[in-house]
């Protein structure tokens, strides 16, 4: 992504921000969902009543169903603080929308996310305080690099144009609804997250349009590896040529097991800016939440990454809540961002 060739046409406040200070990142949405209780009438909505399959828990779908819904827990989100939410689009490629069979519906449900979050940021942001909505790319249910059958390891059950097609038209329509800079998430494997640096690459080629890229990977367990697996130095070096504002881990452990790998990333990344969401600690269905950390633990937690200066962007993913996104931004505001280098910020902000 040539980012450095032209200046940010969205977002453009946000590479000096990362300079000045540690930004905040929104929460789980799922967990948030969940407070709501919501049945299976709720997310089939009118317009669905008559669909063919069960809809409870495509969450992506509440943004046409229960837009209501989104709009509350992207406000939330700001409130605690968060200067960057993420549009409801986890799951909003035709990809994964198959599952449920709405993939004809991908490119309508991003751009209303995506109108959803910019509703909200617009309502939230000062001169002092902007918003911003990042589109949320998801990692899909399927994997470009992984066998899904043992007794094949050749087999695929998706390839690489596939998924750069379905990314480009989450893109596009998240591009369209308003967005401010595109998140490539929970990366399980780096093929995949290609195929959407690929796809996004191509779409700001395709629309003149420039826009911070954060991408984030997630380590599966305590080797230290994401699931097709690469460690994080080999994952860093595998997508830097994105040249993303910020890389990052996310989801699947807590902050203290994530500590080492956020460690090494840091190290690896050089003057790339470093973003971090971790889950709430483990799952545990007897908490509230559905995982251990309280929200002061959670904070307490990332206040400690902010301190060794592994940070310039802090979130929160599965089992996080707003009040944990409150506690993260209170504790981390005593300490300046990870130094990433007049070079860096330099390269960004090119006019």
């Amino acid at each position: 992504m040539n980012t450095t060739s032209s200046a940010f046409t969205r977002g453009a406040a946000l590479p000096a921000i990362l300079q000045q200070r540690i930004a905040i990142l929104d929460g789980a949405m799922g967990t948030m969902i969940q407070r709501y209780k919501l049945t299976e009438a709720d997310f089939r909505g009118d317009r669905f009543a008559a669909h063919g399959k069960d809809l409870k828990g495509n969450n992506d779908l509440l943004v046409l169903t229960r837009p209501d819904v989104i709009l509350e827990i992207h406000e939330q989100y700001l409130a605690a603080g968060a200067d960057i939410i993420e549009t409801n689009t986890f799951g909003t490629t035709s990809v994964a929308q198959e599952d449920y069979g709405l993939e004809a519906l991908a490119h309508e449900m991003n751009v209303a996310a995506a109108q959803i979050a910019r509703q909200a940021c617009d309502k939230y942001s000062s001169p002092d305080k902007p918003r911003f909505a990042a589109g949320a790319l998801g990692p899909t249910p399927r994997t470009a690099s992984i066998s899904p059958d043992v007794n094949d390891p050749g087999a695929r059950n998706v390839d690489f144009d596939t998924l750069r097609a379905a990314y480009y038209e989450q893109a596009k329509g998240l591009l369209e609804g308003g967005v401010d800079l595109f998140l490539v998430e929970t990366i399980f494997d780096t093929l995949n997250a290609k195929a959407a640096i690929f796809a996004l690459d191509e779409l700001m080629e395709d629309t003149g349009e420039r826009l911070p890229v954060i991408i984030s990977g997630t380590v599966t367990d305590a080797s230290g590896r994401i699931l097709s697996g690469q460690t994080v130095t080999a994952f860093w070096h595998s997508v830097r040529h994105a040249k993303p504002i910020a890389i990052g881990l996310n989801c699947a452990l807590g902050a203290t097991l994530m500590r080492p790998y956020i460690e090494e990333l840091a190290k690896a990344a050089g003057a790339t800016a470093i973003s971090c969401y971790p889950n709430a600690g483990l799952p545990n269905p007897m908490s509230d939440t559905g995982f251990d950390e309280t929200p002061e633990v959670t904070g307490r937690l990332m206040s400690e990454f902010a301190k060794s200066g592994f940070l310039n962007i802090a979130g929160g993913c599965c089992g996080t809540t707003p009040a944990h996104i409150a506690a993260i931004a209170a504790q981390v505001s005593a300490y300046q961002p990870r130094a990433c280098g007049d070079k860096f910020f330099s390269a960004l902000l090119t006019t």
